[in-house]
């Protein structure tokens, strides 16, 4: 019988097992896939020598992490070797512009000309108090927070940024593209206050410490937790499913899942409890392709090339187009008609081309590619058509480089990880009430009505990225209330 048993072995799960196992308790971990990782793993998709991160890639909410730096993921003896470019990411244009978010301030403020001004005054308070910040969005916003002026400021650019307002900030159109591009990371309409806070809070991390990425790859992050777990004698196990709650309740004194609140409906619940896990919402999915490249991308704007995150989608306009038809039920490229107009012809792609600044990704001279486009949820789209248009367009050529490349649509999404529910890789709608109900409205999100069970994924507060925090919550939680420990 182990002390704790972790089901998921994705960062958020990794992170409770490492939490558990340094306060000196019996820990396990079960894994349904062969191998552990979950949102950061690494493998060969498509020639050998083309290493691609099978889900998340780059990872600025890792860096800005206080409870990274707190397990050693910067400086401790598995520690992976972070790359943090010069250039965070980047937005080309038509006609051959583009938007560079360096992590120099000043440099991307001189770069945006007449709207430099007004970028600077949307990220410099923020940057001033980034630490605050952090702390406001880094747990259950149910709190008064340690720093009300890092709230307040980031609150009210929020309410900018994510309301008709939002047009009232920029003269041009590279600044607005620039912070459009971060916002629909988020994944949901435009404009609105869950894609405005995830921009405010990316493009402030642009410009402090940076959108970094381990080299080698994302599976690093997890290969170094693992490490400190198995030094420490944690069990992990792997090919290892749990398809029903009492399999692994009956043997541990606590269990935290790092998984969809969906397995909690395999209990006994509480109507009540019940009832909100059942009108818990999943967003829309990604259709994702990754493709092996013979040579770098041959941007129109050289500087995108310096950049290994590019948000492809054109303007403020296209892009916030293509999200709200996502929204809507909308697939890219299939152009079907119902109520309100037709697919985008331009949709959002994010890419990330990791082999600009890490060579150890692709053979000498050559590059990999990672490109996804949101779909609604379940979707069997294969997107490589759609990627590969959307990227010509501001790469003429693009098609000429490309070696090989390998596409999972939003259903594969969703079947190679169950917790990706119909290839909703946040774990659950990424809207304003979802941040507060994730998956319930409480204080303490984390905890069950089920004895003993915890909730650390990206379903609980404060939501999706790779930085581990939901797995520090439950686990701190779980250690107080099961075993006494602070």
């Amino acid at each position: 019988m182990a002390d704790v048993t972790v089901v998921g072995s994705g960062p958020n799960g990794l992170v409770a097992a490492v939490i558990a196992a340094r306060a000196g308790l019996s820990v396990r971990v079960l894994e349904a896939a062969p191998t552990i990782g979950g949102g950061v793993r690494t493998a060969e998709l498509t020639l050998p020598g083309f290493r691609h991160d099978v889900c998340s890639a780059v990872h600025p909410a890792g860096l800005a992490s206080p409870v990274f730096r707190k397990l050693g993921l910067f400086d401790g003896p598995h520690a992976p070797e972070w790359i943090v470019p010069e250039a965070s990411y980047a937005h080309p244009l038509p006609g051959g512009r583009a938007g560079i978010a360096w992590r120099d301030l000043d440099r991307t403020a001189a770069g945006l000309g007449a709207d430099g001004p007004a970028w600077r005054r949307l990220i410099a308070p923020l940057l001033a108090r980034q630490r605050g910040v952090v702390d406001f969005t880094g747990g259950q916003l149910l709190r008064v927070p340690r720093d009300p002026i890092a709230a307040l400021r980031f609150g009210l650019r929020a309410l900018e940024q994510g309301s008709g307002a939002w047009n009232t900030r920029f003269s041009g159109d590279v600044a607005p593209a620039l912070f459009t591009g971060v916002a629909a990371h988020a994944a949901g309409g435009m404009p609105s206050l869950a894609t405005a806070g995830a921009a405010l809070l990316l493009a402030m991390h642009a410009h402090g410490v940076g959108w970094g990425l381990p080299k080698g790859g994302s599976q690093a992050i997890a290969d170094a937790l693992a490490a400190e777990l198995v030094e420490r004698g944690v069990e992990i196990v792997t090919d290892s499913p749990v398809d029903a709650l009492d399999a692994v309740t009956a043997d541990s004194r606590a269990v935290l899942l790092d998984t969809s609140p969906d397995l909690l409906l395999t209990a006994d619940l509480p109507p009540r409890y019940e009832r909100a896990l059942r009108r818990y919402r999943y967003g829309s999915g990604v259709a994702k392709v990754d493709f092996a490249l013979m040579e770098p991308v041959p941007w129109a704007n050289p500087a995108v090339a310096l950049a290994p995150t590019v948000h492809v989608g054109g303007s403020r306009r296209e892009m916030a187009a293509a999200e709200n038809a996502v929204a809507r039920g909308l697939q890219p490229g299939l152009n079907p008609r119902i109520a309100g107009g037709g697919a985008p012809r331009h949709p959002y792609v994010l890419v990330t081309q990791p082999s600009v600044v890490d060579p150890t990704r692709a053979p000498a001279g050559m590059g990999v590619l990672w490109a996804y486009t949101h779909v609604p949820a379940g979707s069997t789209l294969d997107a490589t058509e759609v990627v590969t248009s959307a990227i010509e367009r501001f790469a003429p050529g693009f098609r000429d480089v490309v070696l090989a490349s390998t596409a999972r649509s939003a259903a594969e999404i969703g079947a190679y990880n169950r917790n990706y529910v119909g290839g909703d890789i946040y774990a659950g709608e990424l809207s304003m009430l979802q941040l507060v109900k994730r998956p319930v409205v409480s204080t303490a999100p984390w905890r069950t009505p089920v004895e003993g069970v915890y909730l650390c994924s990206s379903a609980t507060p404060p939501g999706p990225a790779v930085h581990g925090m939901n797995g520090w919550w439950a686990a701190k939680l779980a250690l107080r209330e099961r075993f006494g420990v602070a």
